[in-house]
């Protein structure tokens, strides 16, 4: 007796080698993009804006480049776009997050959440800050969001931004790596929690805009191209797309971390 789940119809559409690869699947949804308006966060909305998706742009303090993103973002493309300021560990902000999405009045599809905080601490001032930043903020707003999602038919997908120090040991980056490496094992958690829901994570490298950019442009990554470990700098559009590849509404990956670091932790010994 075949299952009944077997779905025949499109079974039949692959004998005859007709596949379905949809585009644009996001135009006329919402997308969260907390931490929006930084350097890997503003090239993400950019890629979803072309593609017709409605977007919320969450930033912490920097309100003129935030309103900068904005404009640009509706001169280039139609979309209904609104700003949520703050901390995303506020509860208040995330209230504001949820309610700016419900206001759009487009399917909630998805959320990418990139703040953080990269500021390296001397080992014997160590504090609560980087775990609130890193790990406590970022995971309490999915935790929200992906609750809204959970309880729509179509369910959505998640995306946490961690780093590459968090899928290997970087020296003197215990304040912003261990947090992060937290969150990659949260997503899991997560992605176990909910049936709708799906969490990833994007782990970005020394990239020239966002976080690493004052380490890439002070000459600190130079020695990993002259070794021939990467072949260059990672750009925030690598980002945007592996982000943009987790969002995918159909999506059949959970649970899953991927390093956008063009090699280089598995070849940062290189001399």
């Amino acid at each position: 007796m075949p299952s009944p789940h077997w779905d025949e119809a499109r079974a039949d559409t692959y004998r005859r080698f007709a596949f379905d690869f949809p585009q644009n699947a996001l135009a006329g949804q919402t997308v969260v993009l907390a931490g929006g308006s930084g350097g890997l966060g503003a090239a993400t909305a950019a890629f979803l804006a072309r593609e017709g998706a409605n977007l919320v742009i969450g930033y912490r303090s920097n309100r003129d480049r935030a309103e900068a993103l904005r404009a640009s973002l509706e001169k280039q493309f139609s979309l209904k776009l609104k700003l949520v300021a703050g901390e995303i560990a506020d509860a208040n902000v995330r209230r504001a997050y949820a309610e700016a999405a419900n206001s759009i009045g487009a399917p909630l599809a998805g959320a990418a959440i990139f703040p953080g905080d990269p500021a390296r601490v001397p080992f014997e001032n160590l504090d609560r800050h980087a775990l609130e930043a890193n790990y406590v903020g970022p995971i309490l707003l999915a935790k929200d969001l992906g609750e809204m999602m959970e309880r729509t038919p179509r369910g959505g997908g998640i995306v946490l931004l961690a780093t590459m120090q968090a899928l290997a040991a970087f020296r003197s980056s215990l304040n912003y790596a261990a947090p992060k490496a937290a969150l990659v094992h949260a997503a899991r958690v997560l992605a176990q929690q909910w049936n709708r829901v799906r969490v990833n994570v994007v782990a970005p490298g020394a990239t020239v805009a966002g976080m690493a950019a004052v380490s890439v442009q002070s000459g600190k990554y130079d020695r990993h191209i002259e070794s021939g470990a990467v072949a260059r700098f990672g750009r925030p559009e690598d980002v945007a797309r592996a982000v943009r590849f987790f969002l995918e509404p159909d999506s059949y990956i959970s649970g899953q971390t991927l390093a956008v670091d063009g090699g280089l932790t598995l070849r940062r010994d290189r001399s």
